[in-house]
């Protein structure tokens, strides 16, 4: 088993997947807000972890399909646990090895995409399974400007891709999407680089060509 799963088979029994819905949570749902989701669509998250974001977007009334994957066979359990609608569905895979013939209206990934083996077979992946026009958003804390965050992957001992802004926009438009970025900061929060720098979504649209 590679450290990466270990890691997060870990979480999902001690409580930091609750944790994860917790810290992320309100700048992701004030991201969501953001967005003017199509009038029946499907919606895919990489690196669900518990399942919170799912959940979330299965409820919403235009939501055909929502489905969340991980490569923690443990976070699938307890996302499967957690499910309250027949919209919802959980796989325990990883973007690169996952499977099937579905397109996406929408693929959302927030802290999980640093963690893959190959950052542009993931992208790769993505735009692939995206319909046209469709919108890939990626919300990453972990970024080189951020450098309160940087030390992150000393302390967790695993894999963990860090990339500048600069450089995530790069990974993006290589991969053939149209790219927008976005920081959403939590100004009342206690940490101070969550009120300065905040969560970086990179916004990938891909053509309708």
């Amino acid at each position: 088993m590679d450290k990466i799963r270990k890691t997060f088979d870990q979480w999902a029994q001690n409580g930091k997947a609750e944790l994860m819905e917790i810290e992320h949570g309100k700048n992701v749902l004030e991201f969501l807000k953001t967005v003017q989701f199509k009038e029946s669509f499907t919606f895919l998250d990489v690196g669900c972890g518990n399942g919170w974001v799912v959940r979330k977007i299965a409820n919403k009334k235009n939501c055909k399909k929502a489905i969340g994957i991980d490569k923690s066979k443990k976070m699938i359990i307890q996302s499967k646990k957690k499910k309250i609608s027949g919209k919802e569905e959980y796989i325990h895979t990883d973007i690169e090895s996952m499977e099937g013939k579905i397109k996406f209206d929408y693929v959302f990934s927030m802290e999980s995409l640093y963690y893959v083996d190959s950052m542009e077979t993931a992208l790769e992946k993505i735009y692939k399974i995206l319909k046209p026009g469709g919108n890939f958003f990626c919300g990453t804390d972990f970024y080189t400007e951020n450098k309160a965050t940087t030390r992150w992957a000393d302390v967790m001992k695993i894999q963990m891709h860090l990339h500048s802004k600069k450089e995530w926009v790069q990974f993006f438009r290589k991969t053939g999407f149209t790219v927008k970025t976005r920081h959403i900061k939590d100004l009342k929060n206690k940490k101070k680089w969550k009120r300065e720098y905040g969560t970086l979504f990179i916004i990938g649209t891909k053509s309708n060509k």
